[in-house]
């Protein structure tokens, strides 16, 4: 099993955190997919963070609005 560290996925991201969070809702996308169509060698969260990491992922931020009242 990869250990990936902070440092490592943060290099495709803003922070380790937004780099986490990129990476778990792919990996949530991924799990989508029915599993004749996505082989699974690897851990759908393995394969996202490697994906983040090599630079395979795009993704923007959009902030939240907030509730008028």
């Amino acid at each position: 099993m990869r250990v990936f560290t902070p440092g490592e996925v943060s290099e495709q991201a803003a922070n380790k955190y937004l780099a986490v969070l990129v990476a778990a809702k792919y990996s949530r996308l991924l799990n989508e997919f029915p599993a004749q169509r996505a082989p699974r060698e690897k851990k759908l969260t393995t394969r996202a963070l490697e994906e983040l990491s090599n630079g395979d992922i795009e993704y923007r931020v959009i902030p939240r609005r907030r509730p008028t009242e």
